[in-house]
């Protein structure tokens, strides 16, 4: 069985890391760069589906990948960040970012709800929305409390909520990259869009690279803001949903997690702001970062199960979408108007 383990997490870092590769290489072509690396990583992530056999044989590997190396991805990304643009950035991003959260979270869940979505999926999508995708959903689901024979479920409900935020964060990412040029933004507010809007950080650092380096820069920081929004928001929503939606139901009272890559994504940070490690070092630890970022891309476009979201998840996948419009909207008057 280890056996077996191991080779399917060799072939899933095989097919990853060309999908990463291939993403990098076609994100540098005419035309296709203003997609980004990551974005095409992802898509032929999903295009890999086309081997089933293969993508089964590594599918324990592709689902350590797209857990695991996301939030490795992040942390080495960390060292993008600097903490005193951070600081410079001021009071205003830090409160927009919770805002963002607050709001999204709030709007996605009850929208899900309407449309007859369950709490537990409504919830992990609207949290994905908000906050940073896929490393969002894995943050949030260990506060939500299940029975034992609910755990299946739950695991489904994950795969659903990542495929969901996966694929609309693809779309939506595609959408403001091409609606750019109608927006008459300055470089400053194109990345607050990008950054107070997308999915993935990822996608943030895809659409918010195609409008120049500015513009990637502050989308990063917008983006980041709404990522150290997750474990304040993880803690709020696990005592939430314990309360609220699992009422009447004798779970107990378990100590909420705070997911273990934050502290290793501010240490990144820390360390790339106060030691002196060089220009040259950084900006290799960085494209380790999009390296890793783009196989983790590739396995969540491999993870999608496009028969589950038709039939089971079809109105989370719409109400999400609605949710996602709404947000599009609303950062678009913000930057805008404020930016």
């Amino acid at each position: 069985m280890t056996t077996l383990k191991t080779h399917s997490f060799y072939l899933a870092v095989l097919l990853t890391l060309i999908c990463s590769i291939l993403g990098t290489l076609l994100g540098g072509l005419p035309y296709l760069n203003v997609i980004g690396a990551l974005v095409i990583a992802l898509i032929l992530g999903m295009l890999m589906q086309l081997y089933r056999p293969t993508i089964i044989r590594a599918r324990s590997g592709i689902s350590f990948i797209s857990n695991k190396f996301l939030r490795l991805g992040i942390i080495l990304l960390g060292f993008k960040l600097n903490l005193i643009d951070l600081a410079h950035a001021g009071v205003k991003t830090i409160l927009l970012a919770a805002i963002i959260v607050t709001c999204t979270i709030t709007i996605g869940y009850n929208i899900a709800r309407k449309m007859g979505v369950e709490p537990q999926l409504a919830i992990l999508a609207a949290s994905g929305t908000g906050i940073c995708g896929a490393a969002a959903i894995m943050g949030i689901s260990p506060q939500i409390q299940v029975s034992a024979g609910q755990e299946e479920k739950k695991r489904e409900d994950e795969v659903l909520a990542v495929a969901i935020v996966a694929i609309l964060g693809t779309v939506f990412t595609l959408i403001e990259i091409g609606i750019r040029p109608l927006l008459h933004m300055t470089p400053t507010q194109f990345g607050v869009l990008t950054g107070g809007s997308l999915h993935e950080i990822a996608h943030a650092v895809a659409a918010g690279g195609s409008n120049g380096p500015i513009s990637l820069d502050t989308a990063i920081i917008t983006k980041l803001s709404r990522v150290l929004m997750l474990a304040p928001a993880a803690l709020i929503i696990g005592i939430w949903y314990q309360k609220k939606v699992n009422r009447g139901q004798n779970s107990g009272h378990q100590k909420l997690p705070v997911p273990w890559f934050m502290l290793g994504f501010i240490i990144a940070s820390v360390i790339g702001t106060f030691v002196p490690l060089g220009t040259t070092t950084l900006a290799w630890l960085v494209k380790l970062a999009y390296l890793i970022l783009g196989m983790a891309m590739a396995a969540l476009g491999m993870s999608v199960n496009f028969n589950v979201i038709l039939h089971r998840g079809r109105n989370a996948l719409i109400s999400a979408t609605f949710t996602s419009v709404i947000l599009l909207t609303c950062m678009i008057i913000v930057s805008k108007s404020l930016f």
